[in-house]
């Protein structure tokens, strides 16, 4: 099979199309013809040797398509069932991947819509859990939460999450995402300088909870907003959550495993919405990463397979 791989760290040069040979599913696990493939900044972070230090890598968390060959022990899915899920293997962006958890493709979705949810849903629902933001929540005695970079994948996942869950969000975003916030449920703000005047403007006493998927060095901010470094969750600021005590999501401390499947079933009632910014062929994965790391292209980037 064709897979995008790269052998030496660097810039997005170094990413080749190689031949692999075939994955097989375990137990558990089914195969999937890949139709379509999440890009997230952790591909370019693992291309540049910012996150592990292993050679040859493979890329892709994240991929819809079709089931061709189910593991053992695998059930409720079928040959021919088009379902999108988490590769464990990040080995996603390829003709052919291995899925360990899956949902099938909601009917209102193609492929490239559904490859774009497993990420950001998982990363939204896991922070969101960690903070105590929970199902049920009542938006009339309180339970605010404000998302700094609400506009991008992970944040329109957390608004409309967070949203279902019954809290008030206040949304960080550029003037021009501010009508999409709204859309979504959220009360939109500009980031930048003056972005705590503008919060407090709306909510004088601050906010219950903040999630800070931007990684914009406004840590210290949202602390003071919330009132204590423990109702701040970031994903993307590590070295500032060190410094003021917030925690750092990750990971290896416990996947929110069942978020593709529920926001698949909140697609098919009407109260999700995804976007896709802009497709490539796999091919073209080098100018995908180029442009991800450019950051001008509002939505989600898919490599469209097959």
């Amino acid at each position: 099979m064709r897979a995008a791989r790269f052998s030496r760290f660097g810039g997005p040069e170094v990413l080749e199309i190689v031949e692999l040979p075939d994955p097989h599913p375990g137990a558990g696990e089914l195969r999937i013809r890949v139709r379509a493939a999440g890009i997230n900044a952790s591909d370019w972070k693992k291309r540049q040797g910012a996150l592990d230090q292993e050679l040859p890598q493979t890329l892709g968390y994240e991929a819809s398509g079709v089931v061709d060959e189910i593991g053992e022990g695998a059930s409720g899915v079928s040959v021919g069932d088009r379902v999108f899920g988490v590769s464990p293997y990040g080995a996603a962006q390829a003709e052919l991947a291995v899925l360990s958890d899956w949902a099938p493709v909601p009917a209102l979705l193609d492929h490239a819509q559904a490859a774009a949810i497993p990420a950001a849903a998982e990363t939204a629902a896991r922070a969101l859990d960690q903070l105590g933001v929970t199902a049920g929540m009542d938006v009339t005695v309180g339970n605010t939460l404000l998302v700094n970079g609400a506009s991008g994948s992970v944040g329109r996942a957390a608004v409309q999450l967070a949203r279902e869950r019954g809290v008030r969000v206040i949304g960080t975003g550029s003037p021009g995402t501010h009508d999409d916030l709204r859309a979504l449920g959220a009360e939109p703000v500009a980031y930048g300088d003056g972005m705590t005047y503008r919060v407090r403007a709306i909510l004088p006493a601050g906010v219950d909870f903040a999630l800070d998927v931007a990684g914009s060095g406004v840590l210290p901010e949202l602390v003071e907003l919330a009132g204590t470094p423990e109702r701040v969750i970031t994903v993307a600021d590590f070295q500032g959550a060190r410094l003021t005590g917030v925690r750092f999501s990750r990971g290896d401390a416990g996947r929110a495993l069942y978020a593709p499947g529920h926001v698949a079933r909140m697609v098919e009632a009407g109260r999700f919405s995804v976007q896709v910014g802009r497709t490539f062929p796999l091919s073209e994965v080098a100018h995908a990463h180029r442009v991800g790391e450019a950051g001008t292209v509002r939505g989600k980037l898919v490599l469209v397979v097959g």
